[in-house]
């Protein structure tokens, strides 16, 4: 297969599933055994790529942190923004200093999407006629930085999976709960994605071999316009159904993983 084939195709697979909550790590742990390995800075940037380029998406909500960051309600959704990205971010950081090491082994990537998947099922047939809110309690908040730990320590059980589950749970609209955890989780991998390139670029193996920036450029290109389109589809989705389509495709994915991992 010719690189730029590859390189497209991961572009296209880390751009569906970065922000959808079926777990990215199960995806790539799915293609990347069946296809030429890239770098682990390649993989950081078409990730951070897919990142940046649904800021656009938000851009009512980005433009009143500017604007009217002194109105009451913008004031109370940044400070609880804030609070949930501090959670992740000190929780990143001890994991970071303990040595903490991404599980890649089948079994519980598998495992992580069909619990996460009959956790979708079980809270949208228990939320069913149920009502809900929008507004974001501090408990909330704090649930969303908890569940973004969770989704770094349990690969396959997807970040925005986890933190909208805790979300629904906690009685949040779904269009809620997506914005929020959605814009908590970008500061958070963007931050993770620049410390980690940083890293990379100053500090690289012994055996790392040169990075070939036209593929990563190309990656980027591809990550972040599919991106860009996955979570326009996803925003317009959420408003008129449910997480349900999600969780029997987590189901189906695990059970994939298991099969071909």
């Amino acid at each position: 297969m010719p690189e730029w084939l590859s390189v497209v195709i991961l572009g296209i697979v880390e751009g569906i599933t970065e922000f959808l909550p079926i777990s990215s790590t199960g995806h790539l742990l799915l293609v990347q055994n069946r296809l030429p390995r890239q770098s682990d800075l390649f993989n950081i940037v078409i990730q951070s790529a897919a990142v940046l380029a649904v800021l656009p998406l938000f851009r009512q909500r980005l433009r009143l942190f500017f604007t009217d960051w002194r109105g009451p309600a913008t004031r109370d959704y940044l400070l609880k923004l804030l609070a949930a990205f501090f959670i992740t971010g000190l929780g990143g950081l001890l994991l970071d200093k303990a040595g903490f090491k991404l599980e890649e082994n089948p079994l519980p990537i598998a495992l992580a999407l069909a619990l996460g998947g009959l956790a979708f099922l079980a809270i949208e047939a228990w939320m069913k006629n149920r009502p809900s809110s929008a507004n974001i309690t501090w408990s909330i908040a704090v649930a969303v930085g908890v569940g973004q730990l969770l989704a770094a320590i349990f690969p396959g059980l997807s970040r925005s999976g986890a933190t909208i589950l805790l979300a629904l749970i906690l009685g949040l609209s779904r269009p809620v709960a997506t914005e929020f955890c959605f814009l908590v989780g970008i500061p958070t991998m963007l931050a993770a994605g620049g410390l980690k390139i940083f890293k990379a670029l100053h500090h690289p193996p012994p055996d790392a071999t040169p990075e070939n920036w036209g593929m990563v450029f190309l990656g980027c290109a591809v990550s972040a316009l599919v991106s860009f389109l996955a979570v326009g589809w996803l925003l317009r989705y959420i408003q008129s159904h449910t997480f349900t389509l999600f969780g029997w495709y987590r189901l189906a994915l695990g059970g994939a993983v298991l099969l071909l991992g």
